[in-house]
């Protein structure tokens, strides 16, 4: 029996190396091999306010660079989770299962906060004083409950099509977590075994890190640091010439600076053994000039994003193409989702007159 595999990407700006050598590529390896449920999470990106004009434009670039990243709809289901309401449904009716308290001690819940709230993300300031702050009625700014309750979402999103394998990064894995909690306890307290519980999804090797190009960190929308699929090559170059760098090797052999091994990373990543080698042994002669590995390294990502470029403008023009896409993949979801729904509406007790 295959295992069911349930993904989802935010709708909040383009994808960029980091979601395509981290997700993607894993992505479309699983499609020959589980049944896969791989969807643009555009209720969940609604948590950071997204400009009302831009939310379906963010849709429809990321359901683009899905297809032009290799996802098939004729081997997976690819759907916008907006479109599929029981989803929202099962969302309100798992929120009746899950405490305030275990929400509000998630961290990624209170890093987002505390950048809603606008507080210094590197400041001290104690739990008590930050959970202050998201329930008063004198701050100017607000934590909305939408971004609470993100994780109760999240096992929404991978309960109703009963999901035995998610691939998700080091930084959604408490919200695996709690999904597996939040199974259990609601197959506890009706005395069923409804929901299983889903694990982690690898290829028995570690997940891939892209780094960003500031210097230090994962490669991500909100830092302002990614190479996006869709880039020009001009465009492209410049970021990657921009790179932060240091002052260069002074003893032969040293220990690479954070910044110099965030670009050896992004090397071993798209370039090959040779070329890495070749740049490896620069370093550690101290004759290695940072221009000449900059552009080595903008030629070998070109390598890979220039046909995805190409493809993501052809489909993306293709508006009749892309509403059988999203037609089929949400006729697909919701036959999933509402087999799973009547099965919960049934257990809590929900009949018909």
């Amino acid at each position: 029996m295959k295992d069911i595999v349930v993904s989802g990407i935010r709708s909040t700006g383009n994808l960029h190396l980091g979601n395509y050598y981290g997700a993607l590529c894993n992505f479309v390896k699983m499609q020959e091999e589980s049944n896969c449920y791989f969807f643009i999470a555009d209720l969940h990106a609604l948590t950071t306010h997204p400009d009302p004009a831009m939310l379906h434009e963010n849709v429809k670039n990321i359901l683009a660079e899905y297809l032009a990243a290799g996802l098939d709809p004729e081997k997976s289901t690819i759907f916008i989770q907006s479109d599929v309401p029981e989803i929202s449904q099962l969302y309100l009716l798992m929120n009746m299962h899950v405490g305030i308290g275990e929400l509000m001690r998630t961290a990624s819940f209170k890093d987002k906060a505390r950048k809603q709230l606008h507080l210094d993300t590197h400041a001290n300031e104690s739990e008590d004083a930050i959970e202050k702050e998201i329930i008063s009625d004198t701050s100017k700014n607000r934590v909305n409950a939408g971004l609470l309750t993100y994780p109760t979402l999240m096992a929404a999103d991978i309960l109703i099509h009963k999901a035995t394998k998610v691939p998700v990064g080091k930084d959604q894995e408490q919200h695996l977590e709690m999904t597996r909690r939040f199974a259990r306890r609601f197959n506890s307290v009706y005395g069923v075994e409804l929901f299983p519980e889903p694990t982690s999804y690898n290829f028995g090797q570690a997940s891939i890190k892209v780094p960003g190009l500031d210097g230090s960190g994962k490669m991500g929308k909100s830092e302002g640091n990614c190479i996006y699929l869709c880039d020009e090559e001009k465009v492209l170059r410049k970021k990657v010439m921009r790179a932060v760098t240091d002052e260069g090797p002074q003893v032969p052999n040293s220990p690479k600076s954070e910044p110099l091994e965030n670009l050896f990373t992004l090397l071993k990543i798209v370039s090959t053994p040779d070329v890495v080698s070749y740049f490896e042994e620069q370093y550690n002669n101290c004759s290695i000039r940072y221009g000449d590995l900059k552009k080595q390294l903008a030629e070998d990502i070109l390598k890979t994003t220039t046909p995805i470029r190409e493809r993501i403008l052809d489909i993306r023009s293709n508006d009749e193409y892309l509403r059988r896409v999203v037609a089929q993949g949400a006729e697909r979801a919701r036959e999933s989702a509402a087999r799973t729904l009547a099965e919960v509406r049934k257990v809590m007790g929900f009949k018909a007159f």
